[in-house]
């Protein structure tokens, strides 16, 4: 094989290689997150089981994931009388590790299901864009929420 054919053959496989990559790699930082669907009432699903699935939107390609792999439960919000309060839900729910939530016997309100990805921080944390808690602390997880009505 001649040197410019070598040459050539050496280019091409580079190339192809950081397109493989560069598709199969993993999503730039995440952003946001946002969950399917916003809304519910537990007493529309069979059982009162609400399956809530999250969506990551990333600063580069791939820019949005769903499924996305996070951590799933109750957001310290709580919609009472249509006035939002904050505190825990006091058991009034439960949401498994999949996304799916259900409300307890005697539950009753509008409550924040809450998915999360904690960031990788390293020195001192980043500042928080909206859908970010941690605050005053800096960013520590990008957080998506939704509401679920419990009868």
């Amino acid at each position: 094989m001649s040197r410019l054919g070598y040459f050539v053959s050496t280019v091409f496989l580079g190339l192809a290689a950081c397109m493989f990559l560069a598709c199969g790699g993993s999503p730039g930082q995440i952003q946001s997150i946002t969950l399917s669907p916003p809304s519910a009432d537990a007493q529309s699903y069979p059982n009162g089981k609400v399956p809530f699935v999250a969506t990551g939107h990333y600063d580069a390609a791939p820019t949005t994931v769903t499924p996305l792999q996070a951590s799933w439960g109750v957001a310290s919000e709580q919609l009472v009388n249509g006035v939002e309060t904050f505190g825990f839900a006091n058991g009034a729910l439960s949401v498994d590790t999949n996304g799916v939530a259900q409300c307890t016997a005697g539950a009753s309100g509008t409550y924040a299901v809450g998915a999360w990805v904690n960031l990788a921080v390293t020195g001192p944390p980043p500042g928080c864009p909206s859908g970010v808690f941690g605050q005053p602390y800096g960013c520590m997880a990008v957080l998506g929420t939704a509401q679920l009505t419990c009868p």
